[in-house]
């Protein structure tokens, strides 16, 4: 049985997100610093999972922990593990689990896909630079966009 999911990006000051998932009756909070390329690691990470990767991860650095996103797939069913480590150097295993969850690869695609999709309206992408300091990730957005289509157009019934 899988998870729906529910993620929600915000830029609250310079250089600064939160990031929210909801996944499996879980609610956990995260944050990322524009030190490290974090929506774009998402994004290609989600893609690489879509395209048949089996196993993927993100990592978003909040100087000095981090929150670590770790992919799993098997078919068109995926995994999520989310753990906060003190150090974004730490190994797995010296991180907090705050969430794991069953997805379908679809369904994690699309809520991808919609919580960068709302932020380019929420900031629009010159608003997006002036909070986050670096530029959208519309590449990274549209890259997930086609794979997911495409998987979308290869495993529907």
């Amino acid at each position: 049985m899988t998870t729906d999911i529910r993620i929600t990006w915000t830029l609250p000051g310079s250089g600064w997100a939160d990031c929210k998932v909801e996944a499996a009756a879980t609610v956990v909070e995260l944050t990322a610093s524009y030190i490290s390329a974090a929506p774009e690691d998402l994004l290609t990470a989600v893609a690489r999972l879509v395209t048949g990767e089996t196993k993927t991860r993100a990592q978003f650095e909040a100087e000095p922990a981090a929150f670590r996103w770790i992919f799993y797939r098997q078919g068109d069913d995926a995994w999520l593990r989310i753990l906060e480590l003190r150090h974004g150097r730490d190994h797995d295993n010296r991180g907090t689990e705050l969430c794991s969850c069953p997805l379908s690869v679809d369904g994690l695609a699309r809520a991808v896909i919609r919580c960068f999709d709302q932020v380019a309206t929420t900031y629009g992408e010159s608003g997006y630079y002036g909070k986050w300091d670096r530029h959208f990730p519309r590449l990274e957005l549209e890259a997930l966009r086609r794979v997911w289509r495409t998987y979308r157009s290869t495993n529907a019934s």
